[in-house]
């Protein structure tokens, strides 16, 4: 990758891999691009940034020819539980900016990364140790979005030789930027509960398994895999990676250790539930570790010490809404 365009940068990944990047390639080197750009000024502030509805092919071309890309790293979507009060609009935009992705990777020859998810998995999928090859009958508009996203990845690789990648991320935690609608955001939420009211209501039923990642092993990942030796990947479209798998009382409990007063009720919603259910308990992540030496770094203790002490930071200051 020399020259790379984060489309949907705005958002939870977008706006820490963009930085991610900026060490890395050169600031100059990667171009950030959103559709609102009141929400990315960070971004256009410190490196290249184009205002760009993915859904406009033509000013996305405009875009790639402009800066030179060789790399796309297209993260539009719009998640899980959001997806489901508008289905219809999900499929809009999620599909509408892959298809577009992936046609300007193949007409300017460029590699291409675009997300999957957990969600991909169903209630028909093994939900312990989930294999990276499984049978993939989702039940979220969003699931059938990211399915639909592989097939069309690998389909692109085959048919036209594009150098599509993907992984399956787990739920992702951040003490950057605040979640956008997904059924993991409990795991993100809990921790400004903890430092703003010393409480947390709870969305997910106790007991209910997830996998789960800390934002920074995510941004190694998608390095990882890009600048993998294209020659040892069996699989492409998409990898399992994880890094922990936990319950909501583990993650309270990890709190507690540290802030003895925290204390967490339950209010469960029945649609985060419903879709928390159908994903896996954790997934098999044993092929990217084998064709790309995926390790992850964080884990359940160290990811809380680390949230706690940023977010307690970002409170003291009087940075938090």
């Amino acid at each position: 990758m020399k020259k790379i365009l984060v489309v949907g940068a705005g958002g939870q990944i977008g706006s820490e891999l963009v930085p991610h990047f900026q060490k890395i390639y050169g600031v100059e080197n990667v171009v950030a691009a959103d559709i609102n750009c009141n929400s990315c000024t960070h971004l256009a502030e410190n490196g290249p940034f184009e205002e760009l509805d993915a859904l406009n092919k033509d000013r996305y071309i405009e875009i790639v020819k402009k800066h030179k890309i060789d790399a796309i790293f297209n993260l539009v979507a719009l998640l899980s539980a959001k997806g489901e009060k508008n289905p219809q609009f999900a499929w809009q935009i999620n599909i509408g900016a892959l298809m577009n992705s992936l046609e300007i990777a193949r007409e300017y020859k460029c590699a291409i990364f675009t997300p999957s998810s957990i969600g991909a998995f169903g209630t028909s999928s093994p939900l312990d140790n989930t294999p990276q090859d499984t049978v993939m009958r989702p039940n979220t508009i969003y699931g059938i979005c990211k399915v639909t996203g592989e097939l069309l990845g690998d389909y692109y690789f085959h048919r036209y030789g594009v150098d599509a990648r993907s992984v399956r991320f787990p739920g992702i935690i951040s003490n950057v930027t605040l979640p956008g609608g997904g059924t993991t955001d409990y795991a993100v939420e809990i921790y400004y509960g903890a430092i703003q009211q010393k409480k947390f209501v709870c969305p997910i039923p106790a007991g209910t398994y997830l996998d789960m990642m800390y934002m920074p092993d995510a941004l190694n990942a998608c390095v990882q895999l890009m600048e993998a030796d294209p020659s040892k990947l069996k699989h492409r479209n998409s990898f399992n990676i994880t890094a922990m798998s936990f319950e909501p009382e583990q993650i309270a409990n990890a709190i507690r250790k540290r802030m003895p007063d925290f204390t967490m009720t339950y209010d469960v919603d029945p649609v985060k539930k419903a879709i928390a259910d159908s994903w896996p308990n954790y997934m098999n992540d044993s092929c990217a570790r084998e064709e790309w030496n995926w390790k992850p770094k964080w884990n359940l203790e160290t990811m809380t010490d680390d949230m706690l002490k940023i977010i307690g930071e970002k409170h003291a200051k009087g940075l938090l809404k």
